[in-house]
């Protein structure tokens, strides 16, 4: 059969694979005689090579072969645990990992692995390892139970397995059991024959191959062959497909024959009694009353996003009826509005929840990353991961991984000190990074703090003088906190060197803006000699969000919720001005205020009013009043992008079209404050 219709799974099973191994290889190094670890990584090493062979991926299968005999040594302590062999492994992993990112991308994930299977290779010669077949095979469990597993043989197979075990055969019954996560059982059970084969005749499989076709069995089916071989070779062969977790291996003679003959004969049908279970083995019984039920499925992104695409027009069409509503004030026709907002609503939180995707994705990369690092800049640190469970939508998922990497490796190369340096200012020689989620109201915060020597305020400032960022006048009126924004500014890096890892210039102003492109926002803590802290705040989703529609001189804006602490009426008389820049007093503190009409461009109409209409918002620490001409209501909108050609329009995130048709634009407050 043909194996392109798994393509999709081969690549999704084979990265979480990966990630297995990954962290398992970081537990390892810290727990060098857990062997369970090591039969974990070997599991997926094993998994991996299975279904790679199984879909022709040859220089995978080879990569994954090698790492499979040097874990396997390992396991057996057959030559000593150490770093650099971890270092060999982990290479080995990235090589795979590439593969299936070629794969991903149609192409046929054909890459060089002869360097690093040499090395491995090395590993195993240096630990006196032959790696040939007999002796790997005879490091698995092999169950060779004294109870025969038999199926029953019509008249045609029993005189076939009578003759060929008087012509010098061996007959086995052969019992697979699969893993209980596996996925593709048929295409095991296809590879298991196909292996079976090649070393002999298979003469029955119980459930049949029709059924086994159909994946009308559970994870565990049995199969009766003739061979020359071996059961320990025929073993050996099977076990070499992915997922097979254990096999069985029982020879026949004439006297279970003779048995199972005599038994047919005294029923009244050769075939099993649906009622009675398949295997006889009481344990293989338990082991499939085990098996859960599957409740869960895969589904393609694609289809998703065409999903969610369906609903945002229907919250559009929603509105559109709620605005018919309002104008006709028909009875009827509110209630049945009322309705389908409520069903609406209802389908909206599933959707949203299903597009969720937890952080943990995202988190997975780091504590390789921070390993390599730390080694290769001579540094102990540790890596501490917090709220891995927080969920984010999938759309924020995919963008924010890079600028976390940006940030990690920031604080490695900036933050952490040499552990001779933090042992003399009294602190551990290992540094501490600190990786937490968690949700506040409808964002998500993300934290990357580290204890290492924090940013020097002088530093910056000297900096941003000499490239001309801020003239020596204006950073004598800075505060802390400002200082430490300057480290956003395009071109900025105290770094005294260029290195791969930091200090090229580029970075944490693309960090920001990718960060505020997604309506998130980032700002800085930093105490010298204690410690630096990155704050993330992220929107929970990108799509559907709650606003304040407000009136600007006859122009409906959209502020979003997530910004507003709350709305006022100000009196014009408590308006002052600071260097020509109108403020007022809120609650202790003085704020800007913002004039819409002005920042955009609206025509300016007369306002009499004594009071003014302000929107109060905030990004972190800074709030300020937005003047708006009237306040109209709250709404859900769906946001739309405002294509390519008006994607760098000052203060405005993007745009929604409301119930009568009309656009509104949505306002970056992040832009406004900064």
């Amino acid at each position: 059969m043909g194996m392109d219709h798994y393509l999709e799974v081969f690549i999704a099973e084979s990265r979480e694979h990966i990630q297995t191994c990954n962290e398992n290889l970081l537990q390892l190094e810290m727990n060098p005689e857990n062997m369970e670890i090591v039969n974990e990584i070997f599991r997926s090493a094993h998994t991996l090579k299975g279904m790679s062979a199984t879909m022709g991926f040859d220089d995978m299968t080879k990569l994954t072969h090698q790492m499979e005999n040097v874990l396997d040594g390992i396991k057996n302590k057959k030559y000593p645990f150490s770093s650099n062999l971890l270092d060999i492994i982990f290479d080995a992993i990235d090589l795979i990992e590439k593969m299936v990112d070629s794969i991903a991308t149609g192409n046929d994930g054909k890459i060089d692995v002869s360097a690093i299977v040499e090395k491995l290779r090395g590993v195993e010669n240096q630990g006196s390892i032959t790696g040939s077949n007999n002796e790997i095979a005879a490091t698995r469990t092999m169950a060779i139970e004294n109870e025969t597993l038999l199926g029953n043989f019509n008249e045609f197979e029993l005189n076939m397995i009578e003759e060929s075990i008087n012509q010098g055969f061996q007959v086995y019954s052969i019992t697979v059991q699969l893993s209980d996560e596996c996925m593709l059982k048929y295409a095991r059970s296809y590879m298991v024959f196909q292996e079976v084969q090649q070393l002999g005749e298979i003469i029955k499989s119980d459930p049949s191959v029709t059924e086994l076709e159909k994946e009308q069995f559970d994870n565990q089916f049995i199969i009766t062959c003739v061979s020359l071989e071996s059961a320990e070779l025929l073993e050996q062969k099977i076990m070499d497909v992915s997922e097979v977790m254990n096999v069985t291996i029982i020879p026949i003679n004439l006297g279970d024959l003779k048995g199972n003959t005599n038994n047919n004969a005294a029923q009244e049908q050769l075939t099993i009694d649906e009622e009675e279970p398949i295997f006889k083995n009481p344990e293989a019984s338990k082991a499939i009353a085990k098996i859960p039920m599957n409740k869960t499925i895969r589904v393609n992104l694609e289809k998703l996003d065409v999903l969610m695409n369906l609903f945002e027009e229907l919250i559009i069409d929603r509105g559109r009826l709620e605005q018919i509503s309002q104008e006709l004030n028909q009875p009827v026709l509110s209630e049945t509005v009322e309705k389908i907002t409520r069903v609406s609503s209802d389908l909206q939180s599933i959707i949203l929840n299903i597009r969720m995707v937890a952080i943990e994705t995202v988190f997975q990369r780091f504590p390789k990353m921070v390993r390599q690092l730390s080694r290769e800049l001579h540094k102990k640190i540790h890596l501490e991961l917090l709220g891995e469970d927080t969920e984010l939508d999938r759309t924020v998922i995919d963008e924010i991984g890079d600028p976390l990497v940006h940030l990690i490796r920031n604080s490695i190369d900036h933050g952490i000190e040499l552990p001779e340096e933090r042992i003399k200012n009294g602190k551990p020689e290992m540094g501490t990074i600190q990786l937490k989620a968690y949700h506040r109201g409808n964002h998500v915060i993300i934290e990357i703090s580290d204890d290492g020597s924090g940013i020097n305020s002088e530093k910056v400032l000297a900096k941003a003088i000499a490239k001309g960022i801020i003239d020596s006048q204006q950073s004598k009126q800075l505060t802390e906190r400002e200082i430490y924004d300057l480290i956003f500014t395009p071109g900025f890096s105290t770094a005294d060197t260029v290195s791969d890892i930091s200090g090229r210039g580029v970075g944490l102003d693309v960090v920001k803006n990718t960060i505020q492109s997604l309506g998130g926002s980032i700002t800085v803590q930093s105490k010298e000699m204690v410690g630096t802290q990155f704050l993330i705040e992220l929107p929970l989703t990108l799509t559907i969000i709650s606003v304040l529609l407000v009136d600007v001189n006859q122009e409906t804006y959209s502020i979003p919720l997530s910004n507003i602490v709350e709305n006022i009426m100000l009196d014009k008389r408590a308006i002052e001005y600071v260097q020509t820049q109108p403020v007022f007093r809120f609650r202790n503190r003085v704020l800007p205020l913002i004039y819409l009409q002005e920042v955009f461009q609206v025509s300016d109409a007369p306002n009499q009013d004594s009071e003014l209409s302000i929107v109060i918002i905030q990004k972190g620490e800074k709030l300020a009043g937005l003047v708006v001409s009237s306040f109209i209501g709250q709404k859900e909108v769906v946001i739309k992008s405002l294509g390519n050609y008006l994607s760098n329009v000052y203060g405005i995130s993007g745009a929604t079209i409301l119930g009568d048709g009309q656009v509104s634009l949505i306002i970056d407050c992040n832009v406004l404050l900064d």
